[in-house]
């Protein structure tokens, strides 16, 4: 309780948030000194330094840049937005996504969330959020770091890692078998390229069952009147088609379609010695 009363409760806290767009911790701690008094609180925030910030925090952030950190335990990836191109290509902000994506490969915090609350490791002062804040200040405009994921190397694996269009689009590939970085890569270019279609899924064994069943459904409907003795056939048929489409395996190999994914691991295991399966991918487009 307040010393006017007023219960500084979770739905004030977030009232306030919505407000200003300031984080959970700071609103607590202004609603706090302000006893309760949102619009004190907004005031306090305000004094504080954070107004700028605050005032642009409703606007759309449309563009940005997925940035990436390789370490030798784990590859950081991270979504950074901007209202516009022209801040993404703003010196400020390309500093400010890898100190980012440095401090990501250093820390693996496990969500957004946790990593705006940690302290920067080179300006321990302040958190990430606020020198989100301070960098929405200094440039003008709203930036939201949006997602976050960290691939944590395992031994005998290897990772490839392509940025496409200036950090639009970013790929990475994770296989089992060491030392064909260079491999995955390659197939980390072949997934950002996205042709004829963008892979979903590693492998047909991957795919939902309920979607295959739908793609089966969709089928069928288009296959009325077709005689019962040859319906399983097409049916296969266009099922296994639609593999082709969605599974990255059975892709056609961009630098080479000749062979598909799946026979290119298979050459290379074969002249290596080595197992090599895709163990996951991610593909991130800016706004996705």
């Amino acid at each position: 309780m307040s010393e006017q009363g007023t219960q500084i409760t979770a739905a004030l806290i977030k009232e306030l948030r919505d407000r200003t767009g300031v984080g959970m911790t700071k609103c607590k701690d202004a609603l706090e000194e302000a006893k309760g008094n949102l619009d004190l609180a907004i005031d306090i925030l305000r004094k504080a330094g954070m107004a700028s910030a605050v005032k642009k925090q409703g606007r759309e952030t449309k563009e940005g840049m997925i940035v990436f950190k390789e370490t030798n335990n784990a590859v950081a990836i991270c979504e950074i937005n901007a209202e516009t191109d022209f801040v993404v290509k703003n010196e400020k902000f390309q500093e400010f996504c890898k100190n980012v994506a440095n401090e990501i490969a250093t820390t693996k915090p496990a969500s957004v969330e946790a990593f705006l609350a940690q302290h920067s490791s080179t300006d321990k002062a302040h958190t990430m959020e606020e020198l989100r804040a301070l960098l929405v200040q200094l440039i003008g405009e709203n930036i939201q770091i949006r997602r976050l994921q960290v691939f944590e190397k395992k031994p005998n694996h290897s990772y490839g890692i392509y940025s496409h269009m200036g950090g639009k689009i970013l790929t990475c590939i994770e296989l089992s078998g060491e030392g064909e970085d260079l491999l995955a890569k390659d197939i980390a270019m072949h997934l950002a390229a996205g042709v004829p279609v963008v892979a979903e899924y590693i492998s047909p064994e991957s795919v939902p069952q309920e979607l295959i069943a739908k793609e089966r459904e969709i089928a069928e409907s288009q296959l009325q009147g077709k005689p019962a003795n040859i319906m399983g056939k097409i049916l296969d048929g266009k099922v296994n088609a639609f593999f082709d489409q969605i599974c990255l395996i059975r892709q056609k190999f961009i630098k080479d379609d000749s062979m598909t994914i799946d026979a290119l691991l298979k050459k290379r295991a074969q002249d290596s010695g080595k197992k090599l399966e895709i163990v996951r991918f991610l593909r991130w487009v800016v706004g996705q």
